[in-house]
């Protein structure tokens, strides 16, 4: 059995570990960075995260600068290793778009691209070794660390919450506004069924941007505090088990951003569609 001490350190260090860094006004009325979980709840609402959103950015603009570089040097012979690695990512992503998306559309191919690449790269961050970045930003002075962006309730509700608005947009867009409000009232049970019909699409409707969130928050949260676990076990326990749980979690990681990905496009293919009953 642990001694109480060592609850406590073992309870300090998991929540070391899954706290961000923070960005938000103080009691006081000063804004800063703050140091401690307490301080955190206090800021409430207009509080940043500000790990969660720089590792976001820097991963998207790695994104971005290496499909350049990529198209910049693209040749139609022997393709190159990352010139490569990109037409089997973007013939990948296009397969999908053609099996479940039958509309035209300029948008969902890039749109499609984009989530899949850069959820994939916030997942891989979770391979990172889970003491690694934080010890070497506690030693710079930063309190807390979260590495992986997609840990976090707020990134991964952000981009379920953006793909529901073009969700949105694009049945107005297609339906018009009286053929969406239709839609939502007279299905499944017809106009007389319009009370339980709105009720029963309104929670389907709502139920898209919360299952698309907080699927792939609970995975990699889930992977996270594995990690976290893991590392608080003897170094023996650590190498039996680390290495077996990443080989596992790259299945997970790569599974999540698919899903994410095929889910959009579902939800927009539906949004397209334009169906007389």
């Amino acid at each position: 059995m642990a001694s109480e001490s060592g609850a406590n350190s073992s309870g300090e260090y998991i929540a070391h570990h899954l706290t961000n860094l923070t960005f938000g006004q103080h009691t006081d009325g000063t804004w800063g960075i703050a140091r401690s979980g307490e301080e955190i709840a206090r800021m409430g609402f207009w509080s940043i995260n500000l790990d969660s959103i720089g590792f976001s950015v820097v991963l998207g603009a790695v994104f971005m600068a290496l499909s350049w570089a990529v198209a910049r040097r693209v040749t139609t012979g022997v393709p190159g290793r990352r010139q490569n690695l990109i037409e089997i990512t973007v013939e990948f992503v296009n397969n999908n778009i053609k099996s479940m998306f039958s509309h035209e559309s300029k948008m969902i191919g890039p749109l499609a691209l984009t989530i899949f690449v850069w959820v994939l790269l916030m997942n891989t961050m979770d391979l990172v070794p889970v003491d690694f970045i934080p010890a070497l930003a506690q030693m710079a002075g930063v309190p807390y660390l979260k590495v992986v962006p997609s840990t976090d309730v707020n990134v991964t509700m952000g981009l379920a919450l953006s793909v529901f608005a073009l969700v949105l947009f694009y049945s107005v867009k297609q339906k018009g506004l009286g053929g969406f409000a239709a839609e939502l009232s007279f299905h499944p049970f017809g106009k007389l069924g319009l009370p339980v019909n709105l009720i029963l699409e309104s929670v389907t409707l709502l139920a898209k941007p919360l299952s698309l969130g907080l699927r792939l928050f609970g995975n990699l949260y889930a992977g996270e505090m594995i990690f976290i676990l893991i590392a608080l076990l003897p170094w023996w326990g650590q190498w039996a088990l680390s290495v077996p749980w990443a080989i596992f979690h790259i299945l997970i990681i790569f599974l999540q951003a698919f899903i994410f990905m095929v889910l959009t496009i579902v939800y927009l293919s539906a949004a397209f569609a334009v169906e007389e009953h």
